[in-house]
């Protein structure tokens, strides 16, 4: 016996009915599980003391940087208040991430609040958004000082200086906050993440609904953009040095560390995002956790640490400080 066929109006209602249940079932998730640890509990002592010792050298090393930039008035420049605008977004990205891993370490189970897990979510994308942003403002700062040298200081003043501060917080404070409002309106089906902390995408796979909004505007909003910008400027820079050797020498030397930072970071995000999507559960945990967490680890160090060997006021300041 064939069954008469559904009106549009109760193929409307039905849906909206089905989304009001998942809704429903979906509220008892109110804490997540990590499971990112469950392989290094027998050495779990082990791994606290080297996490605990690198998360104090990270403070210590951009702490420092920040210091010497606030005190030594040569160095304010914008260039420096840069960096320095760098090392602040790393002690706010590693504090998001650090202080919950080590108190995994000596907890079991490993578990985490839906309001923590979105907390986490947000610090962790909007760093990474404001290294971006940070990275943008700074290549734009290289291409005035070498393409337009004579009106570096006219273009570069402290107010311009204060705005593209300014900008690189700001926008990606926005653009994070309504990527997270977008995960926070998806029903969830499950409350199990094969990670060391959360992350969007670990959130987005438990969803019961489609999740492409949220993939598209991720990549398009967050970080498409940032890399065109940076792209751009350093061509118009190398387009502006390649007629001279020693302008292309002294290009190389000034935009080096720069350089250095974006390939480092967009290398460590490429890492992270193609491993979270397409990775293979027969790599073991160990390696899975390393290339997870090397945008959160490397850069913190890395930036300090190249920009306190290359820049000479930096380095002359350190060394007088350390004799």
């Amino acid at each position: 016996m064939l069954l008469p066929a559904a009106s549009p109006e109760d193929l409307s209602e039905r849906y909206f009915q089905e989304t009001a249940m998942e809704k429903k079932n979906s509220s008892y998730v109110t804490v997540f599980t990590l499971s990112g640890l469950n392989e290094s509990s027998t050495n779990k002592y082990i791994y606290f003391s080297f996490t605990l010792l690198g998360y104090l050298f990270i403070i210590c090393v951009n702490l420092t940087l920040i210091v010497i930039i606030a005190l030594e008035k040569t160095l304010h420049e914008p260039m420096y208040f840069f960096l320095c605008n760098l090392s602040a977004n790393a002690l706010y990205g590693t504090a998001g991430f650090f202080p919950k891993l080590l108190f995994d370490f000596l907890s079991d189970p490993h578990v985490i609040s839906y309001s923590g897990c979105l907390l986490q979510i947000f610090i962790i994308y909007s760093f990474s958004a404001c290294e971006l942003s940070n990275l943008t403002v700074m290549a734009y700062d290289r291409y005035v000082a070498i393409c337009r040298p004579l009106e570096y200081h006219a273009i570069m003043t402290p107010l311009t200086t204060g705005k593209l501060i300014l900008f690189s917080w700001i926008f990606p404070l926005c653009c994070v906050s309504i990527g997270t409002l977008l995960t926070f309106r998806l029903p969830l089906c499950g409350s199990h993440i094969e990670r060391l902390y959360c992350d969007n995408w670990s959130v987005v796979k438990l969803s019961c609904v489609d999740t492409t909004v949220n993939t598209v505007y991720v990549l398009v909003c967050i970080f498409f953009a940032h890399f065109l910008f940076i792209l751009f400027s350093y061509m118009k820079i190398l387009g502006a040095c390649r007629a001279s050797s020693i302008a292309m020498s002294k290009c190389l030397q000034t935009c080096l560390p720069h350089l250095l930072t974006v390939i480092n970071y967009i290398i460590a995000l490429l890492f992270d995002v193609m491993y979270s999507r397409y990775g293979s559960n027969d790599i073991p945990q160990v390696l899975h956790n390393l290339l997870s967490v090397e945008f959160l680890i490397v850069p913190p160090i890395f930036n300090p640490l190249i920009y306190g060997l290359n820049l000479q006021k930096i380095r002359n300041k350190v060394t007088r400080m350390c004799s």
